[in-house]
């Protein structure tokens, strides 16, 4: 299954790529995270729990159309937490 975090929630969508890091993480229990926002090529290995957290945090934050400067500040932190606490593939 693969969700991208959106101001109205997850959002399911189709994944269309077969990748071999899949295969290795705990069903319901991890997630590939994949950071492209504003040209962003990141990704981590985390918790499922971080990916509700990011979802709660855009649905918190979210302001008018392009979200607004704070949930962009917020969006920079988390990233940033998760360079020092994620896991790299």
């Amino acid at each position: 299954m693969a969700f991208y975090p959106g101001p109205m929630g997850a959002t399911e969508c189709l994944l269309t790529v077969k990748l071999e890091i899949l295969e290795t993480l705990e069903p319901d229990v991890e997630a590939l995270l994949v950071n492209r926002a504003l040209g962003a090529r990141q990704q981590w290995i985390v918790p499922i729990d971080d990916c509700f957290q990011l979802v709660g945090l855009i649905r918190t934050h979210w302001k008018g159309l392009t979200g607004g400067k704070e949930v962009w500040q917020e969006l920079s932190a988390f990233f940033a937490r998760l360079d020092t606490e994620g896991r790299r593939p």
